[in-house]
């Protein structure tokens, strides 16, 4: 499984960091999740400068996507040229958004009709899209999922291993993140929050 988890200037540390970070946790099964930007850096809402690990055009061939969210999400919503860069395809691919990435699913149309998650700042504007936004931390309708709030990221995480590799491997991977003393909580809460949603995997481990 390769993934692309998109970041874009002014980027939110803790969506694309912690995803990623938690995906990875599948190394051994074949899975890598690559930081994946139009540019050949792009610097964090804190100024942290990273150097992506793929263009922009990989989320058309990669196996799921993460779209992060950040400080200029509505710049990159309102920027014609830069989504027409943005090719996914939910008839193959499993696609995910983080807080303000929730926005951009919706200029790109895959969110038309369904309820979704965004974070409190960004739900006028994905409301104002014409997105139905519920109090919710995680929905996912078939292979498009959204989560509101950054630490959220862990259910987007968790959510594309259980369709991709089964429950054992996504408990594992959350396990494994998840503080100590407190695990088998963490475990819980997430597999509570995402197994609603886990419907047959449309994506194979490779």
């Amino acid at each position: 499984m390769q993934i692309a988890v998109l970041t874009f200037d002014g980027f939110n540390e803790l969506d694309s960091f912690v995803a990623a970070a938690i995906l990875n946790r599948m190394k051994s099964q074949g899975w890598k999740a690559h930081i994946t930007a139009p540019t050949d850096e792009v610097t964090s809402m804190n100024g942290v400068v990273v150097r992506r690990q793929k263009p922009l055009d990989f989320a058309a061939e990669a196996d799921a996507v993460i779209i992060g969210s950040g400080v200029r999400t509505r710049e990159i919503a309102a920027d014609p040229a830069l989504l027409a860069q943005i090719r996914l395809d939910p008839a193959r691919q499993l696609i995910a958004a983080q807080c303000s990435g929730t926005l951009i699913l919706a200029k790109l149309g895959l969110i038309d009709g369904v309820p979704a998650c965004t974070d409190l700042t960004t739900k006028p504007w994905v409301v104002e899209a014409g997105v139905n936004v519920v109090d919710a931390p995680f929905f996912a309708n078939g292979p498009v999922a959204t989560a509101g709030g950054c630490l959220a990221s862990q259910y987007l995480a968790a959510w594309m291993i259980l369709r991709g590799a089964g429950r054992e491997a996504a408990e594992a991977a959350i396990h494994y993140v998840a503080p100590v003393g407190e695990k088998a909580a963490w475990v819980e809460r997430a597999m509570a929050v995402v197994t609603p949603f886990a419907e047959p995997a449309v994506v194979a481990a490779e």
